[in-house]
């Protein structure tokens, strides 16, 4: 029995004793909930006694029965409050159920009148849809009785405004959207709205060409330019009209261009303001073609210009051929009184430098107008006055040029100098070279000029001194050309020309040098010497031949000496009449060139040792070259 108490309490005191070796081992100022429940303890065990202590559990669970009936009355205040908060909740729920109750209904009713209301509403908009599509779709394709009326105007006659052009674009603005109409599947729509804006257009454009056939021969109106400029630009699509109202506005403006010119000639171009007429001035031919062409070229421009104001909008790439026959149309009827007159002043007895300052300023203005009037009937008859006028200086220039030479030149006096009628024919000359050289195209000009006057003055020359002596013919053509080359010179386009006449010059300057030179040899009877010389069947020394020895030699170094001294008296006396000291030099100097090789000749044969002269050095005053100097060095 022991035993097993002892084994019973064993358990128990090990308990125990874990317990108390626990609570030693706990330290109660680091366990927070113990550190609470002592101060809670402290509120009510205020003192340590033995009857404290031995009370102090039933005073534990006196204080906790007390919390716990204050919990318990503090929770049934709280349970009160709930319930009444539950029958509140009841109540509003029952509430709640009951407009749910009431909503529901409502709303199944109201969901009929929605659906009703939202089919009225979208049938409303699609009518309203409808609405505006028909209303764009007449706007579109259909004229207002407005524009109707502004297109066939109030009566025949009623004035073309802006508005009409706008409602004419508007009308080929829709006859182009039925294009698109038919290519959205409604052909026989489309097909009737073209057919209505087709006789509209039609209509509308009658009206339009009527009214431009009227008004377009005001063209200097500047409240009508754009007016018309549009008609125009419109017509242009019917050829016919357009036809029909360009034909209108030449003729008009034919008939007031040739009034005009008829004015200008005859009563001023000012008409009143003080302007002379044109042919005032009738018997000062370049005055006159210069005041004709003047007018032309600020009045034929001028319509050209008005051309292409009338056809600024119509698409110009077509209109060109157009334009040039319009304005050859129009410029047409100044052919006859232009042609009447010019045909007068190139027929006149004018002098050829009048004529061919006519005919420059015709060129002149004849190039300005090609570029306005190109292949028009007014270019072609000014080409064909042009040519006249240059036909009729020609003839005039060579009647002029045999009127001056008369049946021949004059025979020369004994001076040579050219005749009169040279120097008269080398002035007219001069004066038509001087009015050629500041022309257009002068090259042709001028070479045509000088070829009419002196190619039959050199003939005439050549013909003249044929009968002279050869060296007063040589000095004679040289003192003609001299003078036609000095009057060249000063021209451009005359190289040429010059280079024939230097070549004839070199060549009577070849025939004079030859007479001049043997008429030295014969004065210093150097020609035996010089055939000896020459001579290729010599046998022996040349101091044996008769004529070589040295006395003859010395003789004629003796001359020699005397002609060094007064050179010209030996010259012939021709030489002094050339006109050209060029020339005179020139032949002198060839000439003593000519001696001074024959003297090298003669010194080279001398100093020969063959030729056997005794002493050379007593024969000969000067080396060849210092005679070279003394006779050609200037």
């Amino acid at each position: 029995m022991e035993d097993k108490v002892g084994a019973s309490e064993k358990p128990v005191l090990s308990f125990v004793s874990k317990r108390i070796s626990k609570l030693l081992e706990t330290r109660p100022e680091n366990d927070k909930d113990t550190l609470e429940a002592l101060k809670e303890l402290s509120t009510f065990y205020t003192e340590n006694t033995p009857d404290e202590r031995r009370n102090l559990r039933t005073k534990i669970e006196k204080r906790n029965s007390a919390i716990n009936e204050d919990f318990l009355v503090a929770f049934k205040e709280v349970k009160n409050v709930l319930d009444d908060m539950r029958e509140d909740v009841y109540g509003m729920s029952q509430c709640l159920e009951s407009m749910t109750t009431r909503l529901q209904i409502t709303k199944a009713k109201t969901m009929q009148l929605m659906e009703q209301t939202t089919r009225l509403q979208n049938e409303s908009e699609k009518l309203s849809m409808q609405k505006e599509i028909a209303l764009a779709f007449i706007r579109t394709f259909q004229l207002t009785p407005d524009e109707v009326a502004v297109l066939h105007g109030n009566t025949r006659e009623a004035s073309i405004t802006e508005e009409f052009f706008v409602v004419l674009s508007k009308v080929q603005e829709i006859h182009n959207n039925c294009r698109l109409l038919m290519q959205s599947g409604h052909q026989t729509l489309a097909l009737d709205i073209m057919h209505r804006m087709t006789l509209l257009q039609e209509d509308g454009l009658d009206r339009l060409c009527r009214w431009t056939q009227t008004h377009c021969r005001h063209i200097e109106n500047e409240q009508l330019i754009p007016l018309l400029t549009k008609a125009m630009g419109k017509l242009q699509e019917r050829t016919i009209l357009f036809k029909y109202v360009l034909d209108e506005y030449c003729t008009a403006r034919r008939s007031i261009l040739v009034s005009s010119f008829i004015d200008a000639l005859t009563l001023g171009k000012g008409h009143g303001s003080g302007s002379n007429p044109i042919e005032m001035h009738a018997n000062d031919p370049k005055r006159y073609i210069g005041d004709i062409f003047a007018w032309l070229h600020q009045a034929i421009p001028a319509e050209k210009e008005n051309l292409f104001v009338l056809l600024k909008a119509c698409d110009k790439s077509a209109m060109m051929d157009q334009i040039s026959q319009a304005l050859s149309n129009i410029t047409e009827g100044l052919c006859h009184p232009l042609r009447s007159r010019i045909e007068h002043i190139v027929a006149l007895e004018a002098p050829s430098t009048i004529l061919y300052s006519v005919t420059t300023l015709m060129r002149f203005y004849r190039a300005t107008l090609k570029a306005v009037i190109q292949d028009s009937v007014l270019d072609l008859m000014l080409d064909e006055l042009l040519e006249l006028s240059e036909r009729s200086f020609i003839n005039r220039l060579q009647r002029e040029t045999r009127i001056a030479l008369g049946e021949r030149v004059e025979p020369p006096d004994t001076d040579l100098v050219p005749a009169p009628s040279i120097s008269r024919l080398l002035s007219l000359l001069n004066e038509v070279l001087s009015v050629a050289s500041i022309a257009e195209d002068r090259e042709k000009d001028m070479l045509q000029i000088v070829s009419c006057i002196i190619d039959p003055l050199l003939q005439e020359v050549n013909e003249t001194a044929s009968r002279l002596p050869t060296v007063d013919m040589a000095v004679y053509l040289l003192n003609c050309i001299h003078q036609i080359h000095s009057t060249l010179a000063l021209y451009e386009y005359m190289d040429h020309r010059l280079e024939r006449l230097q070549a004839q010059s070199d060549a009577q300057i070849d025939t004079l040098t030859s007479e001049q030179a043997g008429s030295l040899v014969a004065n210093l009877n150097l020609g035996p010497i010089y055939n000896i010389l020459q001579s290729r069947d010599l046998q022996g020394p040349l101091s044996s031949i008769p004529g070589m020895d040295s006395l003859s030699i010395k003789e004629f170094t003796n001359k020699l000496e005397t002609f060094l001294v007064v050179p010209e008296v030996l010259l012939l006396p021709q030489i002094s009449l050339l006109q050209s000291s060029t020339h005179r030099l020139t032949t002198q100097r060839r000439a003593f060139e000519i001696i001074s090789a024959i003297y090298k000749q003669l010194y080279d044969a001398c100093y020969e040792p063959k030729n056997l002269y005794p002493n050379p050095k007593i024969l000969f005053y000067h080396t060849p070259e210092e005679m070279e100097k003394l006779l050609v060095a200037p």
